[in-house]
């Protein structure tokens, strides 16, 4: 009967650290995994409003491709420029 017991609360133990695991994971690792992707995405996107800017106020026109989209931007300053 004390063996049975044993194996019981053995069990018992086991399942509670195999739930205080996967509560750790998703309340604490995957919230700051998906954090730190965040933090990359909003740079990538500052890196690129800053690389359009550079290429804007140089007055080079840019050619972007997406989603089988292509647009060529030039500030608008440029070109009124050019008019005058």
């Amino acid at each position: 009967m004390a063996n049975r017991t044993n194996v019981l609360i053995i069990v018992l133990v086991l399942v509670i650290v195999v739930l205080a695991g996967i509560m750790v994971y998703a309340f604490v690792i995957k919230p700051s995994i998906s954090g730190y992707n965040v933090q990359r995405q909003s740079e990538g996107v500052e890196l690129t409003y800053n690389f359009i800017m550079q290429r804007a106020a140089a007055c080079q026109p840019t050619t972007y491709n997406y989603n089988n989209r292509t647009v060529t931007l030039i500030a608008l300053e440029c070109y009124q420029q050019g008019q005058q």
